[in-house]
Protein backbone atom coordinates (compact mmCIF):
# COMPACT_ATOMS: atom_id res chain seq x y z
CA UNK A 1 0.00 0.00 0.00
CA UNK A 2 3.20 2.42 0.78
CA UNK A 3 4.74 1.73 -2.89
CA UNK A 4 2.15 1.67 -4.93
CA UNK A 5 -1.03 3.98 -5.74
CA UNK A 6 -3.80 0.87 -5.51
CA UNK A 7 -7.36 1.88 -6.57
CA UNK A 8 -9.64 2.21 -2.96
CA UNK A 9 -11.69 -1.23 -3.60
CA UNK A 10 -8.20 -3.13 -3.99
CA UNK A 11 -7.12 -1.07 -0.50
CA UNK A 12 -9.97 -1.97 0.82
CA UNK A 13 -9.35 -5.88 -0.28
CA UNK A 14 -5.99 -6.09 0.91
CA UNK A 15 -7.00 -3.84 3.98
CA UNK A 16 -9.40 -6.91 5.18
CA UNK A 17 -6.68 -9.64 4.46
CA UNK A 18 -4.48 -7.37 7.36
CA UNK A 19 -7.02 -7.09 9.64
CA UNK A 20 -8.27 -10.80 9.74
CA UNK A 21 -4.50 -12.10 9.68
CA UNK A 22 -3.60 -9.12 13.33
CA UNK A 23 -6.85 -10.52 14.40
CA UNK A 24 -5.85 -14.52 14.37
CA UNK A 25 -2.35 -13.39 15.54
CA UNK A 26 -3.47 -11.42 18.48
CA UNK A 27 -6.12 -14.26 19.40
CA UNK A 28 -2.83 -16.75 19.70
CA UNK A 29 -0.70 -14.62 21.41
CA UNK A 30 -3.59 -14.28 23.83
CA UNK A 31 -4.54 -18.01 24.20
CA UNK A 32 -0.63 -18.99 24.37
CA UNK A 33 -0.36 -16.03 27.47
CA UNK A 34 -3.61 -17.49 28.79
CA UNK A 35 -1.95 -20.58 28.59
CA UNK A 36 1.26 -19.71 30.41
CA UNK A 37 -0.56 -18.43 33.11
CA UNK A 38 -2.79 -21.11 33.98
CA UNK A 39 -0.22 -24.06 33.54
CA UNK A 40 2.26 -21.79 36.14
CA UNK A 41 -0.80 -21.40 38.47
CA UNK A 42 -0.66 -17.33 38.23
CA UNK A 43 -4.51 -17.34 37.86
CA UNK A 44 -6.76 -15.88 40.43
CA UNK A 45 -7.71 -18.47 42.67
CA UNK A 46 -10.89 -17.11 44.41
CA UNK A 47 -14.03 -18.64 42.85
CA UNK A 48 -17.56 -17.47 43.59
CA UNK A 49 -21.08 -18.88 43.89
CA UNK A 50 -22.80 -17.61 40.16
CA UNK A 51 -25.95 -18.19 38.79
CA UNK A 52 -25.07 -19.87 35.70
CA UNK A 53 -27.98 -18.97 32.63
CA UNK A 54 -27.41 -14.89 34.17
CA UNK A 55 -23.37 -15.51 33.90
CA UNK A 56 -24.01 -16.79 30.09
CA UNK A 57 -26.38 -14.27 29.56
CA UNK A 58 -23.88 -11.90 30.74
CA UNK A 59 -20.90 -12.99 28.55
CA UNK A 60 -22.98 -12.84 25.53
CA UNK A 61 -24.41 -9.20 26.27
CA UNK A 62 -20.72 -7.96 26.88
CA UNK A 63 -19.54 -9.71 23.67
CA UNK A 64 -22.29 -8.71 21.04
CA UNK A 65 -19.77 -7.29 18.80
CA UNK A 66 -18.33 -10.67 18.40
CA UNK A 67 -21.56 -12.63 17.99
CA UNK A 68 -23.32 -10.48 15.87
CA UNK A 69 -23.75 -11.88 12.47
CA UNK A 70 -24.60 -15.21 14.18
CA UNK A 71 -27.62 -16.54 16.25
CA UNK A 72 -27.00 -17.61 19.77
CA UNK A 73 -29.70 -19.09 21.91
CA UNK A 74 -29.80 -19.51 25.59
CA UNK A 75 -32.28 -22.22 26.53
CA UNK A 76 -32.74 -21.14 30.48
CA UNK A 77 -34.24 -24.23 32.70
CA UNK A 78 -38.15 -24.27 34.30
CA UNK A 79 -36.26 -25.08 37.11
CA UNK A 80 -33.71 -22.70 38.66
CA UNK A 81 -30.57 -24.28 38.68
CA UNK A 82 -28.53 -24.30 42.09
CA UNK A 83 -25.83 -21.52 42.34
CA UNK A 84 -22.04 -23.15 41.09
CA UNK A 85 -19.00 -22.24 41.99
CA UNK A 86 -16.98 -20.92 39.58
CA UNK A 87 -13.61 -18.63 39.09
CA UNK A 88 -15.21 -15.61 36.74
CA UNK A 89 -11.71 -14.95 34.37
CA UNK A 90 -11.54 -18.77 33.96
CA UNK A 91 -15.38 -19.48 32.81
CA UNK A 92 -15.17 -16.63 30.76
CA UNK A 93 -12.01 -17.53 28.85
CA UNK A 94 -13.61 -21.01 28.61
CA UNK A 95 -16.85 -19.67 26.97
CA UNK A 96 -14.82 -17.58 24.80
CA UNK A 97 -13.18 -20.67 23.18
CA UNK A 98 -16.05 -22.69 23.40
CA UNK A 99 -17.78 -20.00 21.61
CA UNK A 100 -15.49 -18.53 18.96
CA UNK A 101 -14.64 -22.15 18.36
CA UNK A 102 -18.06 -22.56 17.20
CA UNK A 103 -18.51 -19.62 14.67
CA UNK A 104 -14.79 -19.89 13.59
CA UNK A 105 -15.64 -23.10 12.20
CA UNK A 106 -18.96 -22.51 10.32
CA UNK A 107 -19.45 -22.02 6.56
CA UNK A 108 -23.27 -21.62 7.53
CA UNK A 109 -25.20 -18.62 5.87
CA UNK A 110 -26.13 -18.27 10.02
CA UNK A 111 -23.54 -19.40 11.72
CA UNK A 112 -25.75 -20.57 15.29
CA UNK A 113 -25.11 -21.78 18.99
CA UNK A 114 -28.03 -23.15 21.06
CA UNK A 115 -27.02 -23.21 24.56
CA UNK A 116 -28.90 -25.80 26.56
CA UNK A 117 -29.00 -26.96 30.64
CA UNK A 118 -29.85 -30.08 31.60
CA UNK A 119 -30.53 -31.38 35.56
CA UNK A 120 -28.71 -34.67 36.35
CA UNK A 121 -29.27 -37.14 39.69
CA UNK A 122 -25.36 -35.58 40.62
CA UNK A 123 -25.59 -32.05 38.80
CA UNK A 124 -26.04 -30.24 35.83
CA UNK A 125 -25.01 -30.33 31.90
CA UNK A 126 -24.38 -27.49 29.47
CA UNK A 127 -24.73 -28.67 26.02
CA UNK A 128 -23.27 -26.08 23.92
CA UNK A 129 -24.48 -27.30 20.09
CA UNK A 130 -23.71 -25.46 16.88
CA UNK A 131 -24.50 -25.63 13.00
CA UNK A 132 -20.73 -25.56 12.22
CA UNK A 133 -18.49 -27.99 10.10
CA UNK A 134 -18.49 -30.98 12.09
CA UNK A 135 -15.76 -33.10 13.27
CA UNK A 136 -15.05 -36.66 12.32
CA UNK A 137 -15.29 -39.42 14.90
CA UNK A 138 -11.42 -40.09 14.36
CA UNK A 139 -10.86 -36.44 15.67
CA UNK A 140 -12.78 -36.18 18.88
CA UNK A 141 -10.98 -37.32 21.51
CA UNK A 142 -7.74 -35.53 20.15
CA UNK A 143 -9.12 -32.19 19.34
CA UNK A 144 -8.53 -31.34 23.55
CA UNK A 145 -4.58 -32.16 23.19
CA UNK A 146 -1.82 -28.83 23.39
CA UNK A 147 -1.62 -28.00 19.59
CA UNK A 148 -3.87 -30.34 18.03
CA UNK A 149 -5.52 -29.38 14.64
CA UNK A 150 -7.96 -31.32 12.54
CA UNK A 151 -7.53 -30.89 9.01
CA UNK A 152 -4.38 -29.98 6.61
CA UNK A 153 -2.93 -26.50 6.27
CA UNK A 154 -5.05 -26.05 2.87
CA UNK A 155 -7.95 -26.82 4.82
CA UNK A 156 -9.79 -24.46 6.43
CA UNK A 157 -10.51 -26.72 9.47
CA UNK A 158 -7.10 -26.44 10.29
CA UNK A 159 -6.84 -22.68 11.24
CA UNK A 160 -6.13 -21.53 15.08
CA UNK A 161 -3.47 -22.34 17.21
CA UNK A 162 -4.46 -25.87 18.57
CA UNK A 163 -4.68 -24.00 22.42
CA UNK A 164 -8.66 -22.80 22.23
CA UNK A 165 -10.05 -26.23 23.30
CA UNK A 166 -6.92 -27.55 25.40
CA UNK A 167 -7.51 -24.32 27.34
CA UNK A 168 -11.70 -24.98 27.69
CA UNK A 169 -10.26 -28.88 28.91
CA UNK A 170 -7.90 -27.19 31.29
CA UNK A 171 -9.96 -24.89 33.04
CA UNK A 172 -12.82 -27.52 33.08
CA UNK A 173 -10.41 -29.67 34.98
CA UNK A 174 -9.53 -26.53 37.41
CA UNK A 175 -13.13 -26.65 38.30
CA UNK A 176 -13.60 -30.44 38.61
CA UNK A 177 -15.89 -30.56 35.33
CA UNK A 178 -15.93 -32.95 32.46
CA UNK A 179 -16.09 -31.53 28.46
CA UNK A 180 -16.75 -33.45 26.00
CA UNK A 181 -16.92 -33.35 22.17
CA UNK A 182 -19.69 -35.22 20.04
CA UNK A 183 -20.05 -34.96 16.14
CA UNK A 184 -22.42 -36.67 13.38
CA UNK A 185 -19.25 -36.22 11.21
CA UNK A 186 -18.41 -33.41 8.70
CA UNK A 187 -20.85 -30.74 7.96
CA UNK A 188 -23.71 -31.76 10.74
CA UNK A 189 -22.45 -29.45 13.62
CA UNK A 190 -21.41 -30.48 17.29
CA UNK A 191 -22.27 -30.25 20.76
CA UNK A 192 -19.76 -29.41 23.52
CA UNK A 193 -21.08 -30.67 26.76
CA UNK A 194 -19.47 -29.41 30.16
CA UNK A 195 -20.78 -32.06 33.06
CA UNK A 196 -20.86 -30.23 36.44
CA UNK A 197 -21.63 -31.67 39.80
CA UNK A 198 -23.40 -30.30 42.64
Amino acid sequence: LSKHDLPRADQQKYLKYMLIDVGRLSENINRILNLARIESKSYSKEFVSVDLPGTIQGFIDDNQHLFKASRIRLHVPAEPLPRYRVNPPLFEMLLMNLMTNALKYNTSPEPSIDIRFERSQRGCRIRFEDNGIGIEKKDLRKIFKKFYQVGTADDMSAKGSGLGLYLVQTIAGIHDWKVRAESDGPGKGSVFTLTIRD
